[in-house]
């Protein structure tokens, strides 16, 4: 059992040794967190959510019937719903889905993201490419890594531009969604 203060709230988290840093709360995560300022009403989505710590604190700022959570690990989908009644938001909703295949929601106002970011690119890849067209005109996707030019570089050829946040060693990226199609290439680069 994990116990952690996020966002001046007190969390337990059940975890096992299969899933992501089963011992604490990533530090990554952590630094994500620090950066999102979570908005009563916002619909939000936790893409990659592990036993659940990113979308259960969500789900302590908004309504949690309006946080969605996804995971392709069936335990990591089964902590996160013993840890969201755990922590007394268990009206989220948790899905089993390989990224967004299995899941029909879009208009969010938030998607967030701690990616596998020490393989190959094409979970990242992925979960940028479909997170844009899930989230609304003005919603915002948030990702932490540690690695920065491939992300900034994919972040801006979707959506046009990114801030990037350096914090406890990670680069927080946030990008919003400006128009409803990804951003147009630039003939001549800058």
């Amino acid at each position: 059992m994990i116990r952690a203060v996020i966002k001046g709230h007190e969390f337990e988290f059940e975890t096992s040794d299969s899933v992501f840093s089963p011992r604490r709360v990533d530090a990554g995560t952590m630094a994500m967190l620090s950066c999102v300022e979570f908005q009563d009403g916002w619909k939000v989505l936790d893409l990659g959510c592990g036993y659940g710590a990113v979308g259960i604190t969500a789900a302590k700022f908004t309504d949690p019937a309006n946080v969605f959570m996804v995971d392709i690990d069936p335990e990591a989908v089964s902590l996160s719903r013993a840890n969201a009644v755990r922590n007394g938001v268990g009206h989220v909703n948790i899905l089993q889905s390989d990224g967004l295949d299995a899941l029909d929601e879009t208009g969010f106002d938030c998607i967030l993201s701690n990616p596998p970011y020490h393989t190959d690119f094409s979970v990242a890849r992925r979960f940028i490419e479909k997170g844009f067209n899930r989230l609304k005109i003005g919603g915002k996707m948030y990702m932490v890594t540690k690695r920065k030019d491939w992300y900034k570089n994919k972040l801006i050829s979707i959506f046009g531009g990114v801030r990037i946040h350096e914090t406890g060693g990670y680069y927080v990226f946030e990008a919003e969604k400006r128009d409803l199609s990804f951003a147009k290439k630039s003939k001549t680069r800058q």
